[in-house]
């Protein structure tokens, strides 16, 4: 068993690289049996029976092979994709969820660990079949690839368990003193919010920066700042693992628009329809659900699952 760091942290730029930018590294994982979390190699994934009329529809190719070769980022975020206790396996939530559409397919999970960058170009050279790894639709990656979401992407208002707040508009962050990561979504958007309050004669949010996660948990505990906006899967791990904040509001990662999480294909290679057949049958049958229980990402399910939603705007 490796080390762990914690709370040092783990160097990161999954959490928001997923929305085209850098976000602070996040918390290391913590000891196994300290949260209820397993961060062990032997994960005992929840599984799923394939479903004949969904394998069918894998185009020959893919289906020839026996697998469905999935590219992830390895040393990510918890509870996306990150290294179990062995430091060598790879485990989380993006590849719970690959393991249930391969099951659904009849195929076997070739997972491969990459780079975010590696990522993107092996799914368009058609070297891996498809990608999971929190990838949000953007309507510029929709020019080379086709999508079949699974999860909200979203971020999350975080505070210490003893404050009462809840953050559901702009109004709600006045005068507050809110952590946020320098050039991120979610600065993006509370600076909007703070531009609307001013204008609105509420009082202006006080911004915090800080070098890493781990300062942001520091200053919120020690009452430096009233509230830290981040990605939500991070703030759920958190929640869960530390014990002594809670998730008080959220709001899509897209702002005013609907932002996606999705299994990312090459356009066109008629992969993307099976991929969402079989996260829909899978959202049905409920095996979808106890995943997201698992890593405590329930408030990121979604309804159906979609080809090609509408993505983030073009910059």
């Amino acid at each position: 068993m490796r080390k762990l760091l914690y709370p040092i942290l783990l160097v990161s730029t999954v959490a928001l690289a997923a929305c085209g930018t850098t976000e602070a590294a996040a918390p290391a994982p913590p000891q196994p049996g300290t949260s209820g979390i397993n961060i062990t190699a032997q994960q005992n994934r929840i599984r799923a029976q394939k479903v004949d009329a969904v394998a069918n529809l894998v185009p020959k190719a893919v289906r020839d092979t026996g697998k469905l070769t999935v590219g992830t980022t390895g040393n990510g975020t918890p509870p996306l994709t990150f290294r179990a206790d062995d430091d060598k396996t790879v485990i989380g939530v993006e590849v719970d969820i690959a393991q249930l559409v391969a099951d659904v397919l009849g195929l076997e999970l070739d997972l491969q660990a990459t780079s975010w960058e590696n990522l993107f170009l092996s799914v368009e050279t058609g070297q891996y079949a498809a990608g999971f790894s929190n990838i949000t639709v953007t309507e510029e990656r929709k020019d080379k690839y086709d999508f079949a979401t699974y999860r909200k992407d979203t971020i999350a208002f975080e505070v210490k368990k003893a404050r009462d707040v809840t953050v559901k508009e702009p109004k709600d962050i006045a005068g507050l003193k809110v952590g946020v990561g320098s050039g991120t979504n979610q600065e993006q958007i509370l600076v909007r919010w703070d531009e609307q309050n001013k204008a609105a004669g509420l009082k202006p949010v006080e911004f915090q920066y800080f070098q890493n996660t781990t300062d942001y948990y520091l200053a919120l505990q020690s009452g430096r700042i009233d509230a830290y906006a981040g990605p939500n899967p991070t703030a759920a791990y958190h929640v869960a693992v530390d014990g002594q904040t809670k998730i008080v509001g959220s709001v899509s990662g897209g702002g005013q628009i609907p932002a996606d999480i999705a299994a990312m294909t090459k356009k066109g290679n008629g992969l993307a329809e099976p991929l969402r057949q079989a996260i829909q049958s899978v959202l049905t049958s409920g095996q979808y659900a106890e995943v997201l229980k698992r890593w405590n990402l329930g408030s990121e399910a979604v309804e159906a699952s979609q080809i090609n939603p509408q993505g983030l705007p073009r910059k």
